[in-house]
C-alpha cells in the first residue's frame, strides 16, 4: 500500500504532461518516475537523498504560499469537499469532505477545524513551508496544497477530489502566492537524551496522573515531570498504563468493523493531528499495509512500524478515558484508538468491552474503582 494513497484524487480527464525544467534535481525525479510510475513523493525524496521539500519545490508545477496559515485553512471553506492527509513515518490517513469550522489562535500558533469529516488539530509553529501544487500523472492532473516543517517532512496535505470547486481553489491558491525562496534545511538537532527512570518522581507522577480532570492535562503533566510519553506509561503502574500486543491495533479495528461501534482514531505528527470519528467498514491487509479502506475515510498503516502499544486510562469529570496508544522503536506515537463519547461525555462501556477483547486485559473500567 503506498504512503500516501491518493485513490480519491479524480483526475481531470485527459492524461497531463509533465511541464520541463532544467533543475538537475526535477530531471532526476523524472527518471525515476519514469522507472517506477508509482512511487510516491516521501519515497522518491529518500531514494535521492533529499527532503521531501526540495522535491515539491523543484517542480515546476509548483509555488510557494505566503504562510498565512489561518487564511488559507478558513479559505479551504469556500471550496467544497477536499482530502485532507496526515501522516507520520507509520500511519497514514485521509478524510474526504468539506472543512467546516474553523479557529485559529495567533496568539498561540494552534488552530483547529472541526467537522464530520475534517477533524484536524493544528500545531501551527511547524507549519514552515508551503506550496500549491499542480502535479502531472498518467492519469490526470492532481492539484494539492503540502505544508513543511523546518526539516522538509510533510506535517499536512490537502487534495481536490471530484466535487472540488476547481475556481475556488485557485483562486485560493494565488491569493496566498509568494515569490520564490531559496529553502535551507537546518542539521537535525541531537536528541535529548530522557531523564534516567530513578531521577522521576514516580509517586508525585502517578498522584497528579489519578488527579487529572481532563485528557488534556497529560501534556502538562508530562512537562512538569520531565518524563516522556512512553516512559511514564512504564512508570505509573498497570492500573493506568498496560503494555499489550504490539498489534493489538488489528483486533481492535476488526471488531469495530465487525461490532458497528463509532471509535476515534488519532494520527499525527508535531505539526497536526488528524481524528476520524465513527464506525469502519473495510478493513483490509495488503502486504505490510493494515488498511481501512472506506467510501471519505481510509487508514494506512505500516506494521513494522508499531513496536509496542498500551492500554491506557486517565480519569476526567466524565469518568475514565480509556485508549490504546501504539509506538515506533524510538517512543512516537503513531496512532491512538479511542472510543466515541456518549451524549453526556461519558465512554462507552461497549468500547472498553471492546479493547479489554481486543488486548486480553480483563478489567477495564474506572480507575480506582
Amino acid at each position: 500500500m503506498p504512503h500516501d494513497s491518493l485513490t480519491h484524487i479524480a483526475p481531470d480527464g485527459a492524461a497531463a504532461t509533465a511541464p520541463t525544467s532544467d533543475d538537475p534535481l526535477w530531471q532526476r525525479w523524472q527518471a525515476l518516475r519514469a522507472e517506477h510510475p508509482h512511487l510516491h513523493a516521501r519515497d522518491a525524496a529518500a531514494r535521492l537523498g533529499v527532503s521531501e521539500l526540495e522535491l515539491v519545490a523543484c517542480n515546476p508545477g509548483s509555488h510557494r504560499l505566503d504562510g498565512d496559515w489561518g487564511a488559507v485553512i478558513a479559505g479551504l471553506r469556500e471550496v467544497g469537499p477536499v482530502l485532507a492527509l496526515t501522516r507520520n513515518h507509520g500511519v497514514v490517513i485521509e478524510k474526504t469532505g468539506p472543512v467546516e469550522d474553523v479557529d485559529i489562535y495567533p496568539e498561540h500558533q494552534m488552530g483547529q477545524v472541526v467537522g464530520e469529516h475534517v477533524d484536524l488539530r493544528l500545531f501551527l509553529r511547524h507549519w514552515v513551508h508551503g506550496y500549491a501544487v499542480s502535479d502531472a500523472t498518467p492519469s490526470g492532473r492532481r492539484e494539492s496544497l503540502q505544508v513543511f516543517d523546518a526539516a522538509g517532512v510533510a506535517v499536512h496535505k490537502v487534495h481536490c477530489v471530484k466535487a472540488t470547486n476547481p475556481a475556488g481553489w485557485a483562486a485560493l491558491m494565488d491569493t496566498h502566492a509568494a515569490a520564490p525562496s531559496a529553502i535551507e534545511i537546518p542539521a537535525p538537532e541531537p536528541p535529548t537524551a530522557p531523564t534516567p527512570d530513578a531521577d522521576i518522581d514516580t509517586a508525585g507522577l502517578r498522584a497528579a496522573w489519578l488527579g487529572m480532570s481532563s485528557t488534556h492535562d497529560f501534556f502538562g503533566l508530562l512537562r512538569r515531570f520531565g518524563v516522556e510519553r512512553r516512559q511514564a506509561l512504564r512508570l505509573a503502574g498497570a492500573d493506568l498504563a498496560q503494555q499489550v500486543a504490539a498489534n493489538s491495533y488489528r483486533p481492535v479495528l476488526e471488531l469495530a468493523r465487525d461490532s458497528g461501534l463509532p471509535i476515534m482514531l488519532f494520527v499525527g505528527n508535531h505539526g497536526c493531528v488528524q481524528i476520524h470519528t465513527g464506525p469502519v467498514h473495510r478493513v483490509e491487509t495488503v502486504g505490510q499495509w493494515f488498511n481501512v479502506l472506506d467510501p471519505d475515510f481510509n487508514l494506512h498503516l505500516w506494521q513494522p512500524a508499531v513496536t509496542d502499544a498500551w492500554l491506557v486510562r486517565k480519569p476526567t469529570e466524565r469518568g475514565t478515558v480509556t485508549s490504546l496508544e501504539c509506538y515506533d522503536d524510538a517512543g512516537e506515537m503513531l496512532l491512538q484508538c479511542f472510543g466515541k463519547r456518549q451524549d453526556d461525555g461519558s465512554e462507552s462501556p461497549h468500547w472498553r468491552e471492546l479493547v479489554g477483547l481486543a488486548t486480553g486485559v480483563e478489567d477495564v473500567g474506572e480507575v480506582g474503582a
